[in-house]
């Protein structure tokens, strides 16, 4: 409006009823008039001001009462309706001048009741009210508060102002509030009123947005929101009271479902006043409030995490992490689980900002350390760390050298807590390996001082969180708390084909309640729907009594355990078959003979002969005992076996590529035809064999054969001699880069009993050094091997594992004593078969490598790599490859693998297998399985490829009621799945959506550069809007 335009008083609302009447002046003109006619002028406004500064000068002199009043009015309509700045400045000025030299006047103008009018109906015209009231009452407010008047003015003041917050003044307003009661606390409501002026005042925060996107609007709104919080700070610190109220109403606003119009973020700047001595009797009663509902205490959580990204919020994390922690204390697991998992990739992201990564690093640390029920929350991050570190890493600062030590112990944290994923770890680790990494005490301080509950129990029904089938379509065994070394165990076994079939083949039988838990056990992983069942039933029996409960244990002395178990039990049964036979009970019809060997000796029985000679006497004592696993020592790093000179040679273990079918007993016809041979001291007295190799040939080698011996003695150097140095490097080898084959050929190798170790002899009646030596007599179908990683540091006084990487090799070539007969099965044996004709090469396919993870035997986790080693696979994709030409990938390496760790089955691969230790150094291959190849010379296995042969032929599905009880269990978790589906979609549908959140991740960084508070990974300028919002 043009200042020269005539308004009418009764627009103006100055309601001169409350003034006193104008009397016509003829004299002269007024100071008001000439003021008037300088501001309408033409000069340029520097004119004016000089113009205007005289007229205010004048304002010193004495002034009749109506000559103030006149210069009043237009002050207060030059400061309301000024159309431009400078008639405000002008008014001001005014205003400010009349109040100081005529105080009198000022508070008979500036009246309780003109105030009242200007507060409730405005100033100016109708759709146009000025918009400066508050600015206008807060300029004049100095030169009547210490008048007559002034107590009715703060009366009014506090109604009205309490009345302006609740008809929800937009932001500005607010403003002008907050500075009138900041500076003039009188004016603030009192007593009950005080309260609800807080309450309303949060609303008001509640709905404030910014005015724009730009960078300039949003320090703008900062800056305004943090003048109308700190009223609320000012209030809070006089009145105490005043704060649970103010609360009551923030959570009230915070948890509404109604996502139409969702709460400002402006309300972080609320919580941040809050005296957190304060926090946890509020947390307290809002954690055990009845009549806030999960679908509440969700949004409001939810809400307050977004805070975090208010830029100039201070202990906003430190009440969201007091929260969770009183929801974990009063169990509400539910909603800590889903909160977790729907906002921890938002929380993450925030990382990438200098401003906020305090706070959001402190919240991801708790939801982290105190997510250990499930990996579910951590594996959500693993595509999003290595880009996160890698913009960490090129920001190069204080801020984000130091959330890389803190992000790498968290990382380290959850590797030891959910190990078992290598193939998920892998690029993590690459990530991360130039970052500290945290001892094992520190982790386990860590784990211990974060988790919701130390009764895994507890989280039973939220556990696992799991909706169908692995991808694999096999499934997982639920940990029942450190049973990791069962569930490996059991998957190892389930995998092994052979045996697996064997044991659903079984009829019931009452004197076998172990086995029949295994098959039980087996029918399930092989039927059920589930994603992972529960081996609590089975754990129940199969559990060694001198365990701990809730303990971990070491998995090679629970297969032990679990293996001799189930063979007692049959020969058990057997015996009191044979009674039930002898008492004629049964019919003759049933009287079958029993087989001579119990399932477990079929399937990983063996035979080994030990033989020991006295060095004296040089008799020889041997003892052929049965075992179902091997135990491989590592040889120490400065072992030095002794060879005695020989004329007998024992060639070294040999492991072969994938892709060497060829006939799987090897019988050489010299004791030279393998590269890599050692000396074996003869025993004198015998005839002694020659000893065949386990061959080590990598994938796509070719086994080259080495020259006669002729020409190896042409070289003026003694066989025997060659082959002790051979054999001493191999068995050493580099600490660091062992094998398989390398172990065997140390537990093959003689060993000298000396010293304290002295062997008794009979013959001499004495302690005698002696030599000692075993061999292989029976190969079993399924090789169990197991790598002594265990050991005592008497040093240390403490048990230690020894972390060297072992190559596991795929296909495994196995020397085994044969009997007398000819091993070809020929009727004329080979030239020189008197010389080579006791010993043959078995061939042995890798079925499973059960993993440790961890430093030491009494803590640490286990996973279980298998797949399945079928004959019939191998041979026709043998035949396809034939038919088809060279295949992409040999037999053995197609077949497939998955990874078991508890719950979780993944599909995985031999690379991952043979690299584990590679990239993670504290996973190591621990147990072996290894099958026998079909098709070998029964002199070799002892039957055991003929029984598993039988195994594979006329076997019958589970028992009737056994399938019965699978398929009502899958009824049973159908009917689970949907109730928790509904269940959730409560959930989920309730929970605040963070709209665009994902650009976090998506953005190109490549050229941001660090340091600002932008949108862009590193601290980027390009939007701070998506910064804050």
């Amino acid at each position: 409006m043009p200042f020269g335009d005539k308004v009418p008083l009764q627009h103006l609302r100055l309601e001169r009823p409350f003034h006193r009447p104008i009397r016509e002046h003829t004299k002269c003109a007024s100071m008001d008039k000439i003021l008037e006619a300088i501001l309408m002028s033409s000069y340029p406004d520097h004119m004016k001001q000089g113009l205007v500064r005289r007229v205010i000068e004048a304002s010193k002199q004495s002034m009749d009462s109506e000559q103030c009043w006149l210069m009043l009015e237009l002050s207060t309509k030059l400061f309301l309706v000024g159309d431009t700045k400078f008639k405000r400045s002008v008014g001001k000025e005014v205003l400010e001048a009349y109040g100081h030299y005529h105080r009198e006047a000022f508070e008979e103008f500036f009246n309780a009741r003109f105030l009242l009018s200007l507060l409730q109906e405005g100033y100016g015209p109708l759709g146009k009210r000025s918009v400066y009231v508050l600015d206008y009452i807060h300029l004049g407010l100095p030169f009547v508060s210490d008048g007559p008047s002034a107590n009715d003015i703060f009366s009014l003041l506090r109604t009205e102002v309490l009345r302006k917050v609740c008809e929800r003044p937009g932001l500005k307003q607010c403003v002008r509030i907050s500075k009138l009661l900041t500076q003039y606390p009188q004016c603030i409501p009192m007593g009950k009123r005080q309260a609800l002026f807080c309450q309303q005042l949060v609303r008001c925060i509640g709905q404030f947005r910014p005015a724009s996107g730009r960078e300039e609007a949003i320090v703008d709104f900062l800056d305004q929101v943090i003048k109308v919080s700190a009223l609320l700070q000012k209030i809070w610190k006089t009145q105490v009271s005043s704060i649970l109220p103010s609360l009551k109403e923030l959570f009230t606003i915070i948890s509404s479902t109604d996502e139409q119009d969702p709460p400002s973020i402006a309300l972080a700047s609320v919580v941040q006043y809050v005296p957190l001595e304060l926090m946890d009797g509020i947390l307290r009663n809002l954690t055990n409030d009845d009549s806030i509902t999960d679908v509440q205490m969700m949004m409001a959580i939810g809400r307050m995490i977004e805070w975090v990204s208010w830029p100039l919020g201070k202990n906003i994390d430190k009440w969201i992490i007091a929260l969770l922690k009183g929801l974990a204390a009063v169990k509400k697991f539910s909603i800590l689980i889903e909160i977790t998992l729907s906002k921890i990739e938002r929380v993450f992201s925030k990382l990438l900002y200098p401003i906020l990564r305090e706070g959001e690093l402190s919240i991801l640390r708790y939801m982290l350390l105190s997510f250990q029920h499930s990996h579910e929350a951590f594996h959500l991050l693993l595509p999003h760390i290595p880009r996160v570190v890698a913009a960490l890493h090129k920001e190069n600062s204080n801020s984000a050298a130091s959330c890389l030590e803190q992000l790498a112990e968290l990382i380290h944290c959850m590797f030891f807590r959910f190990s078992g994923f290598p193939d998920l770890y892998e690029p993590v680790v690459e990530a991360i390996k130039t970052l500290p990494i945290p001892n094992e005490d520190r982790i386990k301080y860590l784990l211990g001082q974060n988790a919701w509950t130390s009764q895994k129990n507890e989280l039973a029904s939220f556990y696992p969180r799991l909706a169908s089938k692995s991808e694999p379509g096999k499934i997982g065994l639920i940990n029942l708390g450190n049973t990791c070394y069962m569930n490996s165990i059991i998957q190892a076994l389930f995998m092994a084909s052979d045996f697996r079939r064997s044991v659903l083949s079984l009829a019931e039988n009452s004197s076998q309640p172990l086995m029949a838990k295994l098959q039980w056990l087996f029918a399930f992983l092989e039927h059920s729907q589930r994603p992972a069942i529960s081996p609590e039933s089975f754990f129940s029996a199969s559990w060694p009594p001198w365990f701990t409960r809730g303990a971990q244990q070491d998995c090679s002395e629970y297969l032990k355990y679990l293996l001799d178990r189930l063979h007692e039990e049959e020969r058990t049964g057997r015996r009191i078959y044979q009674k039930l036979k002898e008492s004629t009970l049964i019919s003759q019809a049933e009287q079958q003979q029993p087989a001579n060997k119990t399932l477990i000796e079929k399937m990983f029985g063996g035979r080994i002969k030990t033989k020991i000679r006295c060095l004296k006497c040089l008799k020889v004592s041997s003892r052929e005992e049965a075992f179902t696993d091997l135990s491989l020592a590592f040889p120490p790093v400065d072992n030095h076996v002794p060879i005695a000179s020989s004329s007998t040679s024992l060639l070294p273990v040999e492991e072969m590529g994938p892709q060497a079918v060829q006939s799987s007993v090897e019988v050489p016809s010299r004791t030279c035809d393998s590269p890599r041979r050692f000396a074996k001291p003869a025993v004198p007295g015998e005839n002694h064999p020659q000893i065949l190799p386990v061959e080590t040939l990598g994938p796509g080698s070719q086994e080259t054969p080495f020259p006669p011996r002729a020409e190896q003695d042409a070289t003026g150097t003694k066989p025997d001699e060659d082959l002790a140095l051979a054999l001493r490097e191999q068995i050493r080898g580099p600490t660091a880069s062992r094998s398989v084959p390398d172990l065997i050929n140390y537990f093959l190798s003689p060993e000298m009993l000396t010293a304290e170790n002295r062997y008794h002899c009979d013959n001499c009646a004495s302690l005698q050094d002696a030599e000692k030596l075993a061999e292989l007599t029976e190969g079993p179908h399924y090789l169990i091997l197991t790598l002594l990683r265990f050991s005592f540091d008497l040093r240390a006084m403490r048990r230690r594992k020894i972390l060297d990487n072992v190559s596991v090799p795929l296909v495994l070539k196995l020397p085994v004593l044969m009997s007398s007969e000819d091993p070809s099965g020929g009727a004329n044996p080979p030239r020189n078969a008197s010389a080579c004709k006791a010993f043959a090469s078995v061939v042995y396919d890798l079925c499973s490598v059960v993993v440790h993870s961890g430093v030491s035997s009494e803590s640490g986790h286990y996973y279980c790599y298998a797949r399945e080693c079928e004959d019939v696979a191998a041979e026709s994709n043998l035949k396809d490859a034939s038919q088809s030409g060279a295949p992409e990938k040999p037999p053995d390496v197609a077949i497939q693998w998955y990874l078991f760790n508890d719950t979780r089955v993944s599909f995985s691969s031999f690379e991952s297998v043979s690299n584990v230790t590679s990239f993670l150094p504290k996973d190591t291959a621990y147990l072996l399985f290894y099958r026998q190849r079909a098709g070998q010379s029964r002199d070799t296995g002892r039957g055991a490829t003929g029984e598993s042969s039988r195994v594979n032929g006329d076997l019958h599905s589970p028992d009737k009621s056994l399938m019965e009880a699978i398929a009502k269990d899958n009824i049973m978790y159908l009917q689970e799945q949907e109730k928790e589906a509904r269940s959730r979609s409560a959930y989920i549908s309730a929970l605040p959506k963070s709209p665009l959140w994902w650009k976090d991740f998506d953005g190109d960084d490549d050229d941001s550069s660090s340091g600002g508070c932008g949108h862009d990974p590193g601290g980027g300028s390009s939007s701070f809007h998506g910064l804050v919002f």
